[in-house]
């Protein structure tokens, strides 16, 4: 596991997540991941839906040239 530098302020509103030898390119992740920070929960579900039914897309901020 790893080790966190210090620990939230709600630790009951909040989470960390990790994942290890994952098939996902990084560029599309980060920017998800971003989009999605300080979202409430329903409301990243939501998005989320609305992003995979092709209604709205993720911005890219970071890697906007040449996302490949």
């Amino acid at each position: 596991m790893v080790k966190y530098s210090r620990d939230p302020s709600k630790p009951t509103k909040s989470s960390e997540a990790m994942g290890q030898n994952l098939r996902v390119h990084f560029k599309n992740t980060r920017e998800t991941s971003f989009a999605i920070r300080k979202l409430p929960l329903v409301k990243a579900k939501r998005y989320l839906k609305v992003v995979i039914a092709h209604k709205q897309a993720i911005p890219f901020r970071r890697f906007c040239r040449g996302v490949g």
